[in-house]
């Protein structure tokens, strides 16, 4: 068997676990031969690969990124690329392409199934933002940097007395604010899934200042928003990928505060941080488990199917299913959160 691989969309820790893991199952126990498309998609309709034998993936389990590069694609190009889908299925000898990667990618990999390709998709994104997998490889490590993050900004925060405002990435499933937030004891945290009073979060500073703690920490996804009429904050341009480019909420929430409240209010923006360096165990391992059966998935002929976590199992599932509707935060999760701000 020839099995093709790829990763698209951004870049998340545990990527080269499993393009790993797809080499090991797939070379040491079918005898397959691998081959890796630079640059996501843009490889596959460029023609431009690789070979992947076990010396091409050795050592790479612990590094973040990935070792083929990554892209996005604009539409037109996709659809170009599923009108030759039996071409690229000839021109490069493939018998299963396995694309690695989240909602766009996933939604590529649909188009290119419907369009006859034999595809085997593995999910992929820190904001856990994919339906039908309970978990998605990458958050872990997101979550644990996000904390790492806050505790730090507790104490010199707790110093200078002030208020410091940290935006993670989420920009319309708020699980790494959520979490994150959660396990640092932010004393606020801002999801996308509910609309936001600044009023509320400074009645909140104002009350533990009250009570001689003179700090706080808020935490805010990228695509959290407050009520209408709360603030000034408006609604960014969409790029050419379809995403809407966000105004910054982070910077603009501490600018609100600061001028409520009088006093300091600092934006922190951790950004791509959270996407780069060493996966978690955790990480490793899902990502290991994904690769190793979507390489089964392949040899059993199950296309048009993704990976997915079901409890501690892995399952395959429609890649149809998997990209119909965002995983959002559920009000019940909001809620145990507010029990503990």
């Amino acid at each position: 068997m020839r099995i093709g691989v790829l990763t698209a969309g951004g870049d998340c820790p545990g990527l080269n676990a499993v393009i790993r893991s797809v080499v090991h199952r797939a070379v040491d126990n079918y005898g397959d031969e691998v081959i890796g498309f630079e640059d996501g998609y843009a490889g596959l309709l460029d023609g431009r690969y690789r070979t992947l034998d076990l010396n091409a993936v050795s050592g790479i389990l612990a590094r973040g990124g990935t070792i083929l590069g990554s892209s996005r694609l604009q539409r037109d190009r996709l659809r170009e690329a599923c009108e030759n889908a039996s071409d690229m299925i000839r021109d490069f000898g493939i018998d299963a392409l396995i694309p690695i990667g989240g909602e766009g990618t996933l939604t590529a990999a649909r188009m290119l199934s419907d369009a006859g390709l034999p595809v085997v998709g593995v999910p992929k994104t820190i904001d856990n933002d994919i339906s039908s997998t309970d978990r998605t490889f990458g958050f872990d490590t997101a979550v644990g940097v996000a904390t790492e993050a806050m505790d730090r900004l507790k104490t010199t925060a707790e110093s200078h007395q002030r208020v410091m405002v940290v935006e993670v990435m989420g920009r319309h499933a708020g699980w790494i604010a959520l979490e994150s937030g959660m396990a640092a004891g932010a004393h606020g945290i801002c999801l996308p899934e509910r609309a936001f009073d600044p009023g509320q979060i400074v009645k909140m500073v104002e009350e533990r200042f009250a009570r001689g703690k003179k700090f706080a920490v808020i935490c805010v996804a990228e695509g959290a928003h407050p009520a209408d009429g709360t603030m000034d904050y408006g609604k960014g341009e969409i790029d050419q990928f379809g995403h809407e480019r966000f105004q910054g909420i982070g910077t603009a929430l501490a600018r609100e505060l600061e001028r409520r409240l009088g006093k300091e209010a600092k934006p922190v923006i951790l950004g791509h941080v959270q996407r780069g360096g060493v996966p978690t165990a955790y990480d490793r391992v899902l990502a290991t488990r994904f690769g190793w059966h979507a390489v089964e998935a392949a040899h059993r002929g199950d296309f048009g199917r993704m990976t997915a976590l079901r409890g501690t199992d892995i399952v395959m599932v429609p890649l149809a299913e998997a990209v119909t509707e965002l995983k959002r935060v559920p009000t019940d999760r909001m809620d145990e959160a507010e029990s503990v701000f």
